[in-house]
């Protein structure tokens, strides 16, 4: 069974890269003197350690799950509505940062009351599934089989594309490996292995470790989700603690809070809540409330089936 400390660090690994990457978010790579912690500022003018959109819809999932003890879509949908409309887990009093799909489902939803969005667009990939992905991979940490396919199925509700459910699948697989303590090799061990069983060229890739060798100038930190998934996997690969890896990510520019978050849902995994800096943490915003929520998730696993 994995740690506590692994769960927080998932959830709050997330909602510190986004803290991080928030103030910086659109800047061009090496245009602005690099990141070094906790800041103010940018488009939505944060304060240190308010998180955006990232975080809202995580823990939109992830409070679902804990008060539903199931994982069920239409209340997640549900959720994401109330964020839009009522402000419901933003750090502000209102949603703030929402992505044009995103907001599309939800209009969507509002009108036909159906959880699963159909593909009407193939070039609709962006990363707004994947930046929230934690919970669904979390709550069947004990199963990587249904992780992936709870994961591939929380992308279905926003991001029907098949890259983003195949990039959520793919990347719910890796969190479940760091949260049951596997090592780096371990977890790109077990990437290569499933990077057959992906539909998309390009997941293949990443899976089978084409990232590792790359160089910083050849790694995208746009908003497309393949561009997000290598990034984030490549920050994971070349450093070696929580906070290195989580400012190379900031660092990458571009969607610079999104890169941050999906870093830090695995990275966090990886390293437990422990090894994220005491002084990010204690700017973090509703830090405890977010540790609460992931030891909730925690309690459930076993518990809860798809």
């Amino acid at each position: 069974m994995p740690t506590v400390d692994r769960f927080a660090g998932a959830l709050l690994g997330l909602a510190a890269g986004d803290a991080l990457g928030g103030p910086v978010e659109f800047h061009e790579r090496d245009a602005h003197p690099p990141t070094t912690g906790m800041a103010a500022g940018g488009y939505h003018q944060l304060t240190p350690g308010q998180w955006t959109d990232d975080t809202s819809m995580a823990l939109c999932m992830a409070r679902s799950i804990v008060e539903t003890g199931s994982f069920d879509l239409k209340d997640q949908l549900d959720r994401y509505s109330r964020w839009f409309n009522e402000g419901y887990m933003s750090s502000k009093e209102v949603a703030f940062g929402i992505g044009r799909q995103t907001w599309w489902a939800i209009a969507d939803y509002a009108l036909t009351g159906t959880a699963e969005r159909e593909n009407i667009d193939p070039n609709s990939c962006g990363n707004g599934s994947l930046m929230r992905l934690a919970p669904a991979a979390m709550i069947f940490a004990n199963d990587v089989e249904a992780a992936a396919r709870a994961s591939a199925a929380s992308s279905l509700t926003t991001h029907p594309a098949n890259e983003c459910v195949e990039a959520c699948a793919a990347y719910g697989v890796l969190i479940v490996e760091a949260l049951n303590g596997k090592t780096k090799e371990d977890i790109f061990d077990t990437a290569a292995e499933w990077a057959p069983r992906f539909t998309s060229p390009a997941i293949q890739q990443i899976m089978a470790g084409s990232f590792r060798t790359k160089p910083r100038d050849e790694i995208s930190s746009s908003g497309y989700v393949l561009h997000t998934l290598e990034a984030a996997l490549w920050c994971f690969a070349n450093t070696e603690d929580f906070a290195t890896g989580a400012l190379a990510a900031v660092n990458l520019g571009g969607d610079t809070d999104t890169t941050a978050a999906v870093y830090g849902q695995l990275a966090g995994a990886y390293y437990g809540q422990a090894a994220i800096p005491e002084e990010w943490l204690d700017v973090l915003h509703e830090r405890d409330f977010i540790a609460e929520t992931a030891r909730g998730i925690h309690g459930l696993v076993g518990k809860v089936t798809l």
